[in-house]
């Protein structure tokens, strides 16, 4: 009877989950902090609207073509080390068999023990075997350049949305306050969730997400408001 092996495991997530977060993060608090320094030059509506949509295009564009190029980068290497160890495999099997025989001696295993492994997995994918021992290369490793692209421009386009509507839509005496405290919260939400689904413990993202997005929108507004008094006088 075959058996499935059914433990979830969240490392599954690494390929969008860090882009995703990243995306969504940088996409509430760049845009949130681009909006409250315009907001504090005391800028119309209009050009609010204009300052967040341009904002939200470009941002998602650029994150989405910034995390493809990167991790391009990465699969680009990891292809070169397979390659590299795809000839080393067909070239010089002998001394790859000694080589994986000394990984699992290394952790532990007898010689003995660790000769009879070696030889039972040359019976599978040895290529997998060795990228994934000597590499650390695995298919829920792997750099995938396309999925990670997506998930960062799509989370950095849903992250910027609530800050455009709400400078929006908010009245100009109370736009920065409503801006600073939603956006503040959304941050933490987000540091919450992004902790949930990477199983790390969710106060302390919560902090850090919500530390960094104070520092950014209140520079960036004191910046908007020097940046007004001195247009205006």
């Amino acid at each position: 009877m075959k058996l499935h092996h059914s433990e979830f495991h969240r490392i599954a997530r690494v390929g969008w989950l860090r882009a995703a977060v990243l995306g969504a993060n940088d996409g509430l608090i760049s845009t949130a902090s681009l909006l409250m320094g315009v907001s504090a030059a005391q800028m119309s509506s209009s050009i609010i609207l204009m300052t967040g949509i341009a904002g939200l295009v470009g941002g998602a564009l650029s994150m989405g073509a910034g995390e493809y190029v990167s991790v391009s980068s990465q699969a680009d290497s990891e292809g070169a080390d397979l390659a590299r160890e795809r000839r080393e495999l067909a070239e010089t099997p002998e001394a790859e068999h000694r080589e994986l025989v000394g990984i699992y001696v290394a952790r532990g295993m007898s010689r003995a023990l660790a000769e009879q492994v070696a030889t039972e997995m040359a019976k599978q994918d040895l290529l997998a075997i060795h990228a994934r021992e000597e590499l650390g290369i695995t298919d829920l490793s792997r750099a995938r350049p396309g999925l990670a692209a997506w998930a960062s421009m799509l989370s950095f386009a849903l992250g910027a949305a609530p800050p455009v509507l709400i400078a929006v839509l908010t009245p100009t005496a109370h736009r920065s306050l409503v801006l600073f405290a939603s956006s503040l919260l959304l941050l933490v939400l987000l540091g919450m969730t992004g902790a949930r689904l990477g199983g790390a413990p969710k106060a302390r993202a919560a902090l850090r997400v919500g530390f960094w997005g104070v520092v950014a929108m209140g520079v960036t507004a004191l910046a908007g408001h020097l940046f007004g008094v001195n247009l205006a006088g």
